[in-house]
């Protein structure tokens, strides 16, 4: 399944190829069939639920990402929304160093969660939505990914990336890069601190460690600002 804007992500900003995919079941592929979109799914039935760029993103089972989606979530306006079903979230994505991806069924993918600083990122996406339709919304969420966006920075503002894939090997669909002690804890970000990890129960462990903070919607506000 090929179209210029995978073909973007995949060749020209060189995630391809997937590598360590599970398929999904039909089971799954059931469960999900009107919560997410078509064209998503047309996706995991292509390549399964696998990682990109050498493992700097993945395509997750949200299933899997359920509970601790909830922990991040937890006393913010998103769970609210949830409640009072205005929207319903779904981790979509992840980063190697866990920052999470999140789809909402009525504002697109409109959350980004940067657990090592527990900064929590929303960009309002519904009118996009409602403009570009779900499919073209999802090819466009993987023809504008940058492995950048992925990477980590350490203490010189140099990716660390490519040099954890070095040091400590690449991970496996279910472990990320973390730093121990972790940020939030005072830890520093360099190399040497980052530990091969399982991806859920360390997102789990950030999740607790303080208070996350909710980033401005800088596209909401731009608008804001445009309407005036």
């Amino acid at each position: 399944m090929t179209n210029k804007f995978f073909d973007n992500f995949y060749n020209f900003k060189g995630f391809g190829p997937a590598i360590k995919a599970t398929m999904p079941t039909q089971e799954t592929l059931d469960f999900f069939k009107d919560k997410l979109p078509e064209r998503l799914l047309e996706y995991w039935q292509e390549y399964g639920f696998c990682g990109w760029g050498n493992g700097i993103f993945w395509i997750v089972n949200p299933q899997d990402y359920h509970e601790i989606l909830q922990t991040w979530l937890e006393g913010t306006e998103f769970a609210e929304r949830e409640n009072n079903g205005v929207d319903k979230y779904y981790v979509i994505g992840r980063g190697a160093f866990g920052n999470l991806l999140i789809w909402g069924k009525t504002s697109g993918q409109s959350i980004d969660v940067n657990s090592n600083f527990g900064m929590i990122f929303p960009t309002d996406y519904s009118e996009k939505l409602k403009e570009r339709g779900e499919e073209r919304s999802i090819d466009l969420f993987f023809a504008v990914r940058r492995k950048e966006s992925f990477d980590q920075k350490d203490i010189n503002e140099k990716p660390l990336f490519e040099r954890a894939l070095k040091n400590l090997g690449p991970l496996e669909a279910d472990e990320m890069y973390a730093f121990v002690p972790a940020l939030a804890l005072g830890g520093v970000n360099k190399l040497e601190n980052l530990q091969k990890v399982k991806a859920i129960e360390h997102l789990n462990f950030l999740a607790e460690l303080g208070e996350k903070r909710i980033m401005a919607d800088i596209v909401a506000m731009s608008n804001e600002l445009h309407k005036k």
